[in-house]
């Protein structure tokens, strides 16, 4: 499980603000035999839909010495999250 990321509070806390209920702290999902850890999982209830819409948040900050290297980082992270999380009944 890797360090949480300098402003993994304060989005977790905008995200309760805004009334989303933190499920998972980091999410972990499995895929393949690989372990991977999402920053958080959260889920709201929509009232107008009476149906439960669930997220998954990566955080980052590219505080780092390479922004370019970071942002590749990340957007890898993302396109695999969501490769994973879409093969996944309970966050399609």
């Amino acid at each position: 499980m890797t360090a949480k990321d300098k402003f993994h509070d304060a989005v977790k806390n905008a995200l309760i603000k805004e009334g989303w209920m933190i499920t998972n702290d980091p999410l972990f999902i499995q895929f393949g035999g690989v372990d991977l850890y999402v920053d958080l999982g959260a889920e709201k209830m929509l009232a107008a839909e009476k149906d439960n819409q669930k997220i998954a948040v990566e955080i980052k900050s590219f505080l780092g010495d390479s922004t370019i290297s970071e942002f590749h980082q990340a957007l890898g992270q993302l396109l695999n999250y969501r490769l994973i999380l879409r093969r996944q009944d309970d966050y399609i």
